[in-house]
């Protein structure tokens, strides 16, 4: 297997979630080994590398940042990147937040395949997962362990009529993300809106970008996507947040009521613990790999 970028730079453009803004996005081929870069381009093309370290806060949605220059809402288009197999790219934003579109990462999906994903003549590298490492937080948790490839067994609890207890696995791999996940969209409580509202937060937000819950349904007169629309955005934002590890995955993650801080608090400990990873070319030979030192 051989690293990818884009064949071609391919943009459009939304507003902030969060900020109501304007944002033009444009999705740019990267050389190998550079992973996932954004660029202020209203701030002279200031770089901002998507990686664990630059992770700056992630409650209600995952914000980087570099000596102080943040962007914010970056989770869903780098679902995207990840989900369809693009290893190296540049991401090119006029503002502080990506753009929300309609609250999924089809759009962003939907460009990927616009501009097509060529190999380049690196290898290219995953990291495997070699000890199972785990974070938790009451009763919500996550952890991933190893596997042969990346895959995700996510199970989320509203006490809500449209949702209750769901479950869902993915495995990723030969086009699932596009055909199961990109079109599951963000969703709220309508009493989560008003206090989010209140704290100066998604003044961007509105029913074409994101399922607003009521006490009994739903506010959305177009219906949910698919009857399990909820766990399969988590498996999305899952998917988003972990890409900054910077490169493939091979490990199971398994998450239970998990959201943005659990994800970013298993990538670290992960990271710190030397032993339980390693980076390896694909394909792995299982030969091999098993005599490995750990």
């Amino acid at each position: 297997m051989k690293q990818t970028t884009l064949a071609a730079s391919v943009e459009t453009k939304g507003v902030g979630l969060h900020t109501a803004v304007p944002v033009q996005v444009r999705l740019m081929p990267a050389p190998p080994d550079t992973g996932y870069v954004f660029r202020r381009t209203d701030l002279g093309g200031f770089e901002i590398p998507a990686n664990v370290e630059s992770v700056a806060h992630c409650s209600y949605a995952t914000t980087l940042m570099r000596t102080g220059v943040m962007l914010s809402t970056v989770e869903h288009l780098l679902s995207a990147l990840r989900g369809c197999g693009v290893d190296n790219a540049y991401v090119e934003v006029d503002n502080l937040e990506v753009p929300i579109m309609d609250g999924s990462a089809e759009a962003f999906a939907e460009m990927i395949e616009n501009a097509g994903v060529t190999e380049q003549p690196l290898a290219r590298r995953a990291l495997m997962v070699r000890q199972t490492v785990s974070v938790e937080a009451g009763n919500r948790g996550i952890k991933i362990e190893p596997a042969d490839a990346y895959e995700i067994d996510c199970t989320i609890d509203f006490p809500h009529p449209l949702i209750g207890v769901q479950r869902r696995s993915l495995t990723l791999d030969n086009g699932s993300f596009a055909r199961d996940i990109a079109s599951a969209r963000t969703f709220g409580f309508i009493d989560e809106v008003e206090a989010l509202r209140r704290a100066n937060l998604i003044r961007g937000g509105s029913l074409e970008n994101a399922i607003v819950l009521t006490k009994h349904g739903m506010l959305n007169e177009t219906g949910l996507r698919f009857p399990d629309e909820f766990v399969r955005h988590k498996i999305l934002d899952i998917i988003g947040d972990l890409a900054l590890l910077g490169m493939a995955l091979l490990g199971r993650v398994k998450a239970e009521r998990s959201g943005h801080l659990l994800h970013a608090a298993l990538m670290s400990s992960l990271l710190r613990n030397r032993a339980a990873w390693e980076i390896v070319d694909l394909p792995v030979q299982k030969e091999v790999t098993a005599s490995s030192p750990a």
